[in-house]
């Protein structure tokens, strides 16, 4: 009959002290946090604040090839001019006219500016696509 050898004790761990897991698992959850929170900030940061927004204040229907689309443009900074962009669309959703159009600067932050887009179809909705700073050097300044 044979015996198994016993095994020295020291290859094996010591049990972990569990103050000293319960210690590490916090200091890696609040580390966890931190970083999650600067992440957030940077996010919340960068999307926030929009240095201009642009709404569909309304629209009207103009002829079979036009519409009329008023856009409410609140900016920052008043001073500086802005380019938006405004659509139509037909009975079934589809995109049929677009339109860039300049927005000039203004002593106040909200204006409401007004575009006529040419269609390929007979209109039903006019919309904005959206505003923003980078104005392009081919929009008429006028």
């Amino acid at each position: 009959m044979s015996t198994a050898p016993v095994r020295p004790s020291d290859r094996y761990p010591d049990e972990q002290d569990p103050a000293r897991t319960r210690r590490l698992f916090i200091i890696g959850l609040v580390v966890v946090v931190i970083a999650g929170l600067g992440i957030a900030w940077l996010g919340y940061d960068k999307f926030a604040r929009q240095p201009v927004k642009g709404e569909t204040a309304g629209y009207q229907i103009v002829s079979d090839t036009t519409v009329e689309v008023q856009v409410t443009v609140t900016r920052n900074d008043p001073s500086q001019p802005v380019s938006c962009i405004v659509y139509a669309k037909d009975k079934a959703g589809n995109e049929i006219g677009r339109r860039e159009f300049y927005v000039a600067p203004s002593s106040e932050p909200v204006v409401v500016a007004t575009s006529e887009v040419r269609t390929t179809e007979p209109p039903a909705v006019g919309d904005v696509f959206g505003c923003g700073t980078d104005v392009p050097a081919y929009l008429d300044r006028s």
